[in-house]
């Protein structure tokens, strides 16, 4: 009996450094996929010496798979006027990816999908029916420019996904109430964290870390760092966070800032206007373990989306101790607690340096062991394994109905 086959599309390159949970719940997946899923990855290269359009085994996690990139996209956290969606989407009409399963992190590249073979899932990382109707940027998510549009191609689409799995309560009840007749197939999925990465510190060491950290950047010894990872993007709302440093007044807090995007210059004018230099540091893109050094030397995760699903960065942070301070979007607000971080009442960069503040102020009310324990139901190999056992058992039976429906003919 040959190994159960799932393909994973999404505009990833599995190579190089990528920000997002989206990317980080793909990594996930190959990470602690049992040695007898055989896994492939369709995705794009932000390498030009990679070889576009054909089939590579690649290495990764110490994992080999195989991996399609579909096209060169030099760095996918700037849009052009092109979406890379869009770019993703025809560079895959004409193709023929059956699969005994295919994991789908965005609808619209379904559309080519339809006549495939195989088990087919949806995952879902946000609040959908929020992104399309929300107000604010129109930047964040193009589709509020089409609301109609899209709800007509997710109606067409939807109806060939076996499940559709998402890590967004308010998202799974709109599919379950929009889509009663098959509302079966929507499931919460938890959001994962690698917990051999992510992990807390000792005091000592921590202290020691820091130390190390304020002697390389040239900063006073009573720096406290404060850290942000995410795309500099619309939907995270980075200057929000950059306007409440300076409305917190505390020169001796440090934001080091984890990431990359199309708001960099944006941000880096404000920083200057508001005279912020020798308190905000850009330090651009990380790989998981720097950004696991840098939470772990940090008094808080600041977080100032306008909408989320379950951000991976949030259970980051706890898994490395440190409290988070968010705004409420998502599912963030639900999972936090009075010991563990600090939901930011309204959208401003006062109440957003209040609550700040709050956890600075009151860093004992925050133990690092208990921010650490909030995020152990949500380790990646417990999350994934769950996934791949309910694969496999589904697999196993589709095989022995082929064999008991062969042998009778």
């Amino acid at each position: 009996m040959l190994n159960p086959s799932l393909t994973i599309l999404y505009q990833i390159d599995p190579l190089d450094i990528s920000i997002g949970g989206i990317q980080t719940t793909i990594l996930n997946f190959i990470k602690y996929a049992p040695q007898d899923f055989d896994i492939r990855l369709v995705g794009i290269s932000s390498r030009k010496e990679c070889e576009i359009g054909r089939w590579q085994s690649v290495l990764v996690f110490d994992r080999q798979i195989q991996y399609l990139p579909l096209l060169y996209v030099k760095d996918d956290n700037v849009r052009g006027l092109i979406p890379t969606t869009l770019k993703f989407l025809l560079a895959l009409f004409g193709k023929e990816l059956d699969s005994d399963f295919l994991h789908f992190h965005r609808i619209e590249p379904s559309l080519v999908s339809m006549n495939w073979h195989g088990e087919k899932t949806l995952f879902i990382h946000a609040d959908i029916k929020k992104q399309v109707n929300g107000q604010g940027d129109n930047k964040a998510f193009l589709w509020r420019y089409f609301p109609s549009a899209y709800f007509f191609f997710e109606n067409f689409l939807i109806k060939q996904f076996s499940y559709v799995l998402s890590c967004n309560s308010e998202s799974l009840q709109y599919f379950r109430e929009t889509y009663c007749s098959t509302e079966d197939r929507y499931q919460l999925i938890r959001n994962t964290v690698d917990d051999e990465i992510f992990f807390p510190l000792s005091t000592p060491l921590k202290d020691q870390k820091r130390l190390q950290l304020i002697a390389e950047m040239g900063l006073s010894l009573g720096t406290r760092f404060m850290a942000y990872v995410g795309r500099l993007h619309p939907q995270k709302d980075p200057l929000l966070l950059v306007r409440s440093i300076a409305e917190l007044d505390d020169a001796n807090i440090h934001l080091l800032m984890i990431g990359e995007g199309e708001l960099k210059e944006d941000i880096e004018s404000e920083i200057k206007y508001l005279g912020l230099d020798s308190q905000i540091t850009l330090l651009g893109a990380m790989n998981s373990r720097e950004i696991a050094d840098i939470l772990r030397v940090s008094e808080l995760l600041a977080l100032t989306s306008i909408y989320e699903g379950l951000p991976m960065v949030v259970l980051e942070a706890l898994s490395c101790g440190i409290p988070v301070v968010s705004t409420d979007s998502g599912e963030t607000s639900k999972l936090l607690t009075e010991n563990t971080g600090v939901v930011i009442p309204t959208r401003t960069p006062e109440s957003t340096a209040d609550s700040l503040r709050t956890v600075l102020r009151n860093s004992q009310s925050f133990p690092s062991k208990a921010c650490a324990q909030s995020s152990s139901p949500y380790w990646a190999r417990w999350v994934v394994s769950e996934v791949y056992n309910e694969m496999r058992e589904r697999w196993k039976n589709k095989q022995q109905l082929l064999e008991k429906t062969f042998s009778t003919v």
